[in-house]
């Protein structure tokens, strides 16, 4: 072949013609690479996209980052990174970063420049004016106080509440777990108890559902463990576009027989992969699945031991309760007026000893399974094809092979996001599959589970940090004010079971609290204060300070001040024009973030007049997670540490130091001023890093707020229950795990289950979640030596009901966890669990003194009758609220009759509008992410996804006239 110099040049510097030539460029690519990196520092990080928690390298030279590929030694993603984790050397080489505070003030028309230390004692100075203008010590409620005759009546009382309702924060899944911990410890020694982040918008129905089932709220698997399932359902998700690193462990269980289902309104990238792919009508879910409820009660494919030995199948059910089958789509107890369920009959009957009634046989008409087989006879495939849509033989397909899963030796998992979280139905689409896997048996099995796949990189470690207003760390309740004490508080949040065998785990709580108090107010917080628990706010009683919650109040004029940390919620939140509307009747906002974005500015988005908006805005700028060091907990609940590989960009400053300077200038106002109850913040402890003579803290050090975290023996605790008392832990040291905390104040810890992420071992002091072990002696990349995850380093969580109740493996071929009753335990007596971390210590369920597998429900099973929820203890088809459909067709409820509904015009003008016929779902591309705050200024991927676009249905498309590539509203 002959080539001329011109031709030679037009060819990509000579790529193409020696590619064209046939000579590999490979190698001499990689000695290229090997020569740019050659002297450059190395740092380990994790992604910040999605919760998949993939491990990144990052090379530095002479202080400026150079390349960023991924981690071949880290388990998850070997190396392998989507298009967004290979871009992220974008977020810090990007000249679009905001570099210096800025200001706008009001009336303004642009941003101004200014100093951190003028924008920071601004802020100061506006949070304590609110707080002290607003601070509400006592509020006025009616409770029942008993009488001397012991009648109880009802009687107008005031309550201590302290806390301010002029302050909201929302944010954030973008900060490290220590800052989120450090950032709801702040912003509640202010008082603040409108505290919401991104998890109220993704997983919060998550949370509800797996809570109500199995006792936890989390992703009970991981990502590699996708790789054991012999059947994996995706429904409600898009794991090729959406967790793109998690499809490879999808993919590596089709390489060794497992087949993949996608039940789906679109035929989405995963469906391009799937073995098996069903459509249906967005909204329908909870249909779809019932009908496989129904299929497997009425093919007898349910694994009946476990179903009878570890679920509530066989409990015996209040006979006064009424489903929908009797009430037309409702369930007993409901009240029209108020909206809610009354949910007495929804009761477990009970002997006279207080433990549940049951009927091992399966066979009393008011048992559970029964009552189960009552709620989905209904949901036949005839009607469950009229209302998905579904084409019924890939209906039946679908049910026959995830049905075929009911077995000991064969596993399924299902895998979900979004598509079933944001709906009026969200809680119970999840429960109507963990009802499912409970049937089958997958629960607590290698291969098995339900896998919430959280969307962003730490969505599920601010959650376990307590960044919503109804939860603090490690999901204690927050307080209300009819508890008026901490003796009340713990009464009153704390479950209680007769049953015998039951760990019920949650019975720990008064030392999870204590322990609590202790690492927030340290020497402050003594028995004779009750630890300090007046100064935490509380709640109203049956106050909603949710996201929704939030924003009405915020359109109405109810807040002064906001923040938004590392949060966009103009772009984000439902209703975008009413949140933007809502921030022009703010005096103040706090905006921190990398990037300017649509929330900072909102006084100059679409239809503003920005004279006429008189609130103040500052944008402060924050460090990308290059630029700083800590934590984060992926959607397995993997806790992983990363590296600081940069200085931060400009004057950008980390989220804690900027927590820091906050911290410290809004209590130097109050001790020179005094002010609204200042104890709170004047008792807050804040030793994290060396002090200037004034005792402010210069720079934080993230170290000491993962050690504050995990807790600390206060004083030397000592084991009593043996003589002579044995010595548990040496006063300052590190709480080894949390069955060693204490409910008298003689330790600390600032979320319960972080407890063990930071030990001390031989003497020395070890960072849990910085290991970097890849030995996996089961074989089933449980990878136990790789960084820490909660509880405890357990791998799989409820892994106790993946054996039999002799304690052997229900699947010998995939053995999490056996029970070696011949192996002497470290206490000396005769036996020990083998495998993963078990999920509680005690003996197989079968043994003398053995327990049941879900320790942390109170009656020691799952829940497949689940009375907790207020929408029903079984999930029942809805349409969505704002369905074009006028008719429910399994029943005359044709939406969720527990609905919140905003304003005072109801359903009809929310539904049913004939201008609006078409359903529009919204989905993600690999290439952006969220509000594409992050990803819409680095470059290489706005080439790739240059604008938002609309797909639709050839038939569709033909009908409105539309050709492809056209504009359309």
């Amino acid at each position: 072949m002959g080539v001329s110099r011109r031709d030679f040049l037009k060819l990509s510097g000579g790529t193409a013609l020696v590619a064209s030539l046939g000579v590999n460029l490979n190698p001499a690519k990689a000695y290229a690479q090997e020569l740019r990196i050659k002297n450059a520092k190395q740092s380990t990080t994790v992604c910040p996209y999605c919760s998949v928690g993939c491990g990144i390298i990052v090379y530095t030279e002479n202080g400026k980052m150079i390349l960023t590929e991924g981690d071949p030694d880290h388990p998850i993603n070997e190396g392998a990174l989507c298009s967004k984790g290979s871009s992220v050397i974008q977020l810090v080489n990007n000249e679009k970063r905001v570099k210096k505070p800025m200001h706008r003030e009001p009336g303004g028309t642009a941003w101004k420049e200014v100093e951190w230390d003028w924008a920071l004692d601004r802020i100061a100075r506006l949070v304590k004016d609110a707080r002290d203008k607003s601070f509400k010590t006592v509020t006025k409620a009616k409770v029942m106080e008993k009488q001397p005759d012991g009648t109880e009546i009802q009687v107008e009382k005031e309550l201590v509440v302290n806390r301010t309702d002029a302050i909201a924060h929302i944010g954030s899944a973008a900060l490290d777990n220590e800052e989120c911990y450090l950032l709801q410890k702040l912003v509640r020694s202010w008082g603040l108890v409108y505290v919401e982040h991104q998890a109220r918008l993704c997983h919060s129905s998550t949370v509800a559902a797996l809570a109500e089932s199995f006792g936890r709220g989390a992703m009970t698997n991981h990502w590699i463990d996708l790789n054991n399932a012999d059947v994996i359902l995706v429904m409600g998700s898009n794991p090729a576009s959406n967790h793109p690193i998690s499809m490879k462990w999808i993919m590596r269980a089709r390489e060794k027989g497992a087949k993949l289902i996608c039940v789906d309104p679109r035929f989405s990238q995963t469906a391009a992969k799937a073995d098996l792919y069903a459509p249906l009508r967005s909204g329908t879910d909870i249909a779809f699945l019932g009908g496989m409820i129904k299929y497997i009660l009425d093919s007898s494919l349910y694994f009946k031991e476990y179903v009878i030995n570890y679920t509530n199948a066989s409990f015996l059910v209040n006979p006064d309760f009424k489903g929908p089958a009797d009430l037309d789509g409702l369930f007993s107890g409901y009240n029209e007026k108020t909206k809610k369920y009354d949910k007495s009959t929804w009761s477990i009957q009970k002997d006279e000893n207080g433990i549940a009634l049951k009927d091992p046989t399966l066979e009393n008409p008011n048992c559970v399974f029964q009552l189960l087989k009552k709620q989905y006879a209904r949901y036949t495939p005839e009607k469950v094809a009229n209302i998905t849509g579904t084409p019924m033989d890939k209906l039946m397909e679908v049910y026959k092979l995830f049905g075929s899963t009911g077995k000991p030796d064969r596993v399924g998992t299902e895998c979900y996001a979004m598509g079933w979280t944001q709906h009026t139905v969200g809680t119970q689409n999840i429960r109507a599959m963990t009802i499912i896997q409970l049937l089958l048996g997958n629960m607590g099995m290698a291969g098995g589970g339900i896998n919430a796949m959280r969307g962003e990189a730490n969505v599920q470690g601010s959650t376990d940090h307590g960044l919503l207003f109804h939860i603090l760390p490690g999901y204690n309740p927050v307080p209300n004010a009819a508890q008026i004490d901490l003796t009340t508080y713990i009464k009153d949040s704390t479950p209680t079971t007769k049953e015998p065998q039951s760990v019920n785990w949650w019975g720990n709580r008064n030392k999870y609290i204590t322990s609590y108090l202790k690492a927030i107010y340290g020497m402050s917080a003594t028995k004779e204060n009750d630890f300090g628990y007046s100064w935490m706010p509380k709640l109203d009683m049956g106050m909603n300070a949710s996201w929704l919650m939030i924003f009405d109040k915020m359109y109405k004029g109810d807040f002064e001040g906001f923040f938004a940390w590392g949060q966009n919620p103009a772009c984000s939140g439902a209703n975008s024009n009413k949140t933007r509307q809502a921030m022009t009747k703010l005096k103040w906002m706090v905006n921190v973030n990398l990037f300017d974005n649509e929330t900072g500015s909102f006084w100059r988005g679409p239809g503003m007049i920005p004279k006429d908006i008189q609130t103040e805005v500052f944008m402060l700028p924050c460090c990308s997670f290059m630029e700083k060091e800590g934590s984060l907990s992926n959607s397995g609940r993997w806790a992983q540490w990363r590296y600081k590989a940069v200085e931060p960009i400009g004057q950008s400053l980390p989220d804690a130091e900027i927590m820091n300077e906050l911290y410290f200038k809004v209590k130097e106002l109050y001790k020179k001023e005094g002010g609204a109850y200042s104890d709170p913040i004047m008792n807050l402890t804040w030793n994290y890093g060396e002090k200037d003579a004034a005792g402010k803290v210069k720079h934080v050090d993230i170290h000491a707020i993962a050690k504050e975290i995990n807790g600390y023996y206060l004083e030397d605790v000592y084991d009593t229950k043996v003589d002579p008392p044995k010595l548990i832990g040496k006063k300052g040291d590190l709480v080894t795990s949390f069955p060693a905390l204490q409910a008298n104040g003689s330790t600390s810890s600032g979320c319960w289950l972080y407890c063990n992420s930071y030990i001390l071992k031989d003497g020395k002091e070890v960072n849990m979640m910085a290991r970097r072990g890849k030995e996996d002696p089961t074989g089933l990349g449980l990878y136990s030596g790789w960084s820490w995850a909660w509880p405890v380093n357990r791998r799989i969580i409820y892994n106790r009901a993946s054996v039999n109740p002799q304690g052997e493996p229900w699947d010998a071929k995939r053995p999490i966890l056996k029970w070696n009753a011949t192996k002497l335990a470290p206490t000396g007596k005769p036996g020990v669990w083998e495998g993963d971390v078990p999920d509680g210590p005690a003996p197989p369920m079968a043994s003398p003194d053995g327990k049941l597998p879900f320790i942390m429900k109170p009656d020691g099973v799952a829940s497949i009758f689940g009375p907790g929820l207020v929408e029903g203890p079984f999930p029942e088809h809805y349409e969505a609220l704002e369905c074009p459909l006028e008719n429910n067709a399994i029943s005359k409820q044709r939406v969720n009759p527990t609905i919140k509904i905003f304003g005072d015009k109801i359903d009809a003008s929310f539904s049913c509008d004939a201008r609006f016929p078409i359903v529009g779902t919204t989905f993600r591309v690999s290439e952006h992410w969220q509000t594409g705050c992050m990803t819409r200024h680095c470059s290489w991927l706005l080439e790739m996804q240059p604008q938002n676009f609309v797909e639709m249905s050839i038939e569709l498309a033909k009908e409105l006239k539309i050709t492809n590539g056209e504009p359309v509203v």
